[in-house]
């Protein structure tokens, strides 16, 4: 499933990539991301992403994002970090609002978590220098085990505040 989902990262990364990286005007977006855990094992999540857009058609952009987010123990489940790569689209649904996705995959920062299939759909608003957003993030294929029990339950739902700047 990893190989498959790889292979399709790298087809839209150079199908998309390739049009835009030979344009100019390119957007980057810091962000701070304070999140909750969707289950009981974990409770607090933060997390910052840098991420990079460009307009691929009218009211389109494709987004490359990478960053850290940690989950925060909650009870006896070990705590877990890991770094995302992602690929998706944005689009504006009006001026300022718009929904998304993306998806990749997500390296564990925990001893023997592995890597995770990636997926989160978002909706926001976009302005020309900040972007504030609401994401669902999914990344629960991590394998460790901790006293006999599976903590591979890494969903979040997180709040992206994010600055933005053009890039020439």
């Amino acid at each position: 499933m990893q190989k498959v989902v790889t292979v399709l990262i790298c087809s839209v990364l150079i199908l998309c990539g390739s049009n835009a990286i030979a344009q100019k005007d390119w957007r980057l977006g810091i962000s701070a991301m304070p999140g909750v855990a969707s289950n009981g094992g974990y409770g607090f999540v933060f997390g910052t992403d840098f991420r990079f857009q460009h307009e691929i058609a009218p009211k389109t952009h494709f987004i490359l994002t990478t960053g850290f987010t940690q989950f925060f123990k909650k009870n006896d489940v070990v705590g877990l970090g890991y770094i995302p790569l992602k690929a998706g689209v944005k689009y504006f649904l009006g001026e300022n609002l718009y929904t998304g996705g993306d998806l990749g995959i997500a390296f564990g920062m925990v001893k023997n978590s592995g890597r995770s299939f990636i997926w989160a759909p978002t909706i926001g608003l976009s302005f020309k220098k900040f972007d504030i957003s609401v994401k669902y993030e999914d990344a629960s294929d991590f394998k460790f085990v901790k006293d006999g029990s599976n903590n591979n339950y890494v969903k979040q739902f997180a709040l992206r505040l994010a600055k933005g700047f053009t890039l020439k």
